[in-house]
């Protein structure tokens, strides 16, 4: 006879515990069984996370396990990184439970249609390795062998050639008797990805994980990996819950990017998880970037990760030229347009020479927000209170937060005016601007608008990389990891965008889609030119990107968080409060904010008083914040107060929703 403590499959705050249950049957942490629970003996799936021989708390009473599964298991590892979750992101047992069970469920008829391509050769073969790639290879390679954790950070400048060593280093783990897993910031991106590496491993070795796929496809692909077929999981944050047997080697391609951050309960980082499961599986981790984030380049400073640069591309092309346009002399000099005059010249030279052109604009839709003019009345979404953005092609207004659309009126509500006008530009517009300034060229758009229809992504590139396009407008989907050999102009539109938004990694992020965005000019034999658009080429973080200068970046930002205490100096916690009743979703803010007052947390750093949140009415709801700076020695003290007070807010019974968050992407 076996006691087992398990895990309800049971999303709520009343049943996050482990239950204890007696079982006749083998079982092992991670086993999937059905248990009678609550008064009626309901049958309920559960996890077991624990195994003993004994009824060590003697409780009386105990029910016995009605059925154990055979359908699946959970890897022993993955159990443990439930339990880590819990604690670290301060979510219910089951939150993260539901990360690492397979999405979806076994089809009940005919087998779902396998994600990954047919093999089509180019690329089967190994090119040979640039001494840069030739060193960092090695180095890995060493890791590997070592058969324990070990971090990397390979830091390479655009289209050096990062890919080929993640290749290399995914056959050394197989060759090792290995899995592993190949993460990317983006869905879009994820169909290069495993085109390449099903044209290197073969379509049986790879399994794919995102959520485009069908409930069925995701199931067959988790299954694939948990019986052994698969090696390799590529996918997006998701694949880092992988059910590799014996997992060898974890690569995170653009370490940096924000996508990696969660932003649903469990509000999970990716980066930090992958660590995690290096602890104890013994893998390696492989974080890429030409653009570290600033906490990665801190912590290979201090000796966590082993930092690995390619300094050159790998086919010797020199980066781009980079030109700043600064627009406020363009309007001086009388050009109203979206585009600065060395753009047009540039990009003219690059059609006329049968290269290609990418405009980046971190901002969809056609206008940005609709006003009267005679009144300043803003058209606002009804349950987000949020401006809307105008749609030319199907005419809405549309919440980019709830998808909620209206049609524009032709007089304003609230005055009756006929001034109704659009603001701001977005990528519907510059498409459009782009057509009118290159009659004979091609344009197409790449954004979460014409991504979204089916096939529309993979249509989108695969005509660019063809050359049926000429002109591609897009947001930050344009400026990942896309590989494309003649571009010979990129322009990026507002480069000032994202560095107005309130948060404290706002002039990281806009670095990162400076460069990032800049590096997909000149990537073939023929350099490429970059121009960046901008009111502030004064500003330190345009300089830097302009100057593709990540060190001195680096060195400055470093040195403002350490001056103010921001990470990775310190951690922030976010409580985020929501309710349908403003005045009551407040209270309860206030309330939980005068108890970590009177808490006996030690040098508890900044705890800010309730405020509104960026967002402060979101699908119908009232949302107030919660902010502690805190010193990361204290971090874990605030998480066992936090866990206190919804155990507190649970048995109160309160209608306001409480996320907690630990350092969030976003303060929306």
């Amino acid at each position: 006879m076996k006691y087992v403590k398990v895990v309800i499959d049971q999303i709520s705050n009343y049943t996050d515990f482990l239950y204890t249950y007696r079982c006749a049957e083998a079982v092992h942490p991670g086993s999937v069984v059905t248990v009678p629970f609550g008064k009626n003996n309901r049958p309920l799936k559960a996890y077991v996370f624990e195994v003993s021989d004994s009824n060590e708390e003697n409780i009386p009473r105990l029910k016995d396990v009605l059925e154990v599964s055979g359908e699946y298991s959970l890897p022993e590892d993955l159990v443990e990184i439930c339990r880590w979750m819990r604690d670290r992101y301060m979510c219910r047992y089951i939150d993260a439970v539901r990360c690492a069970v397979p999405p979806g469920s076994a089809p009940k008829r005919g087998i779902p249609k396998d994600p990954v391509p047919e093999p089509s050769g180019k690329g089967a073969e190994e090119p040979p390795l640039t001494e840069e790639q030739e060193a960092a290879f090695r180095e890995i390679e060493a890791g590997l062998n070592a058969a324990k954790p070990s971090y990397f950070l390979l830091n390479g400048v655009t289209s050096s050639g990062k890919t080929e060593v993640y290749m290399r280093a995914v056959a050394k783990a197989l060759e090792n008797g290995r899995d592993a897993i190949v993460m990317v910031p983006e869905i879009s991106l994820t169909p290069q990805t495993i085109r390449r590496f099903a044209n290197r491993f073969g379509k049986e070795q790879v399994a794919v994980m995102h959520s485009r796929l069908t409930k069925g496809q995701r199931y067959a692909q988790w299954m694939k990996v948990r019986n052994g077929t698969a090696r390799i999981m590529i996918g997006a944050r998701s694949a880092i819950f992988a059910p590799s047997a014996d997992l060898g080697l974890i690569i995170i391609d653009e370490e940096h990017e924000s996508s990696y951050k969660s932003d649903q309960t469990p509000k999970y980082n990716a980066v930090t998880t992958a660590l995690n499961r290096a602890d104890l599986t013994g893998a390696s981790v492989v974080l890429g970037s030409a653009t570290p984030s600033v906490i990665s380049r801190y912590r290979a400073n201090a000796g966590l990760y082993r930092e690995l640069k390619l300094t050159k591309r790998y086919n010797e092309t020199p980066l781009p030229t980079v030109h700043v346009a600064d627009m406020r002399r363009e309007l001086i000099n009388g050009n109203r347009t979206m585009f600065s005059d060395i753009l047009y010249e540039k990009t003219s030279q690059a059609l006329a020479q049968g290269r290609q052109a990418i405009f980046f604009l971190n901002r969809r839709g056609y206008s940005s927000f609709v006003s009267c003019r005679n009144c300043g009345h803003v058209i606002r979404c009804d349950v987000c209170n949020l401006s809307m953005t105008y749609h030319k092609a199907s005419g809405m207004a549309e919440c980019h937060y709830c998808g909620r659309k209206v049609r524009v009126p032709d007089s304003c509500p609230e005055c009756g005016s006929k001034h109704i006008r659009y603001f701001g530009a977005g990528t519907e517009q510059v498409q459009e601007a782009a057509a009118e300034l290159f009659p004979g060229a091609v344009t197409d758009r790449l954004d979460l608008d014409s991504a979204g229809r089916k096939g529309g992504t993979a249509s989108i590139l695969s005509a660019f990389r063809k050359g049926k396009t000429d002109i591609l407008v897009g947001t930050q989907l344009v400026a990942k990891g896309l590989d494309f050999d003649n571009v010979g102009v990129v322009g990026i539109i507002a480069a000032d965008i994202t560095l107005n938004i309130p948060d404290y990694r706002s002039p990281e992020r806009t670095f990162q889609l400076i460069v990032q965005a800049a590096g997909r000019a000149g990537r073939g034999k023929e350099p490429g030119e970059v121009i960046i658009q901008t009111y502030s080429p004064e500003d330190s973080t345009i300089q830097a990107a302009a100057a593709n200068d990540y060190d001195g970046f680096y060195e400055h930002e470093i040195r403002v968080r350490r001056l103010i205490g921001y990470p990775p100096f310190s951690n922030i916690l976010r409580l985020v409060f929501s309710g349908s009743d403003e005045r009551e979703t407040r209270g309860e803010a206030e309330r939980v904010y005068r108890m970590i007052l009177e808490s006996s947390v030690p040098g508890k750093g900044e705890v800010f008083a309730p405020q509104p949140a960026y967002m402060a009415k979101l699908n119908d709801k009232y949302r107030f914040h919660i902010l502690i700076k805190s010193p990361r020695r204290r971090t874990e003290i605030y998480r066992k107060l936090i866990e206190t007070i919804r155990l507190d807010r649970t048995a109160s019974g309160s209608r306001v929703i409480m996320v907690a968050e630990l350092d969030p992407y976003s303060m929306t």
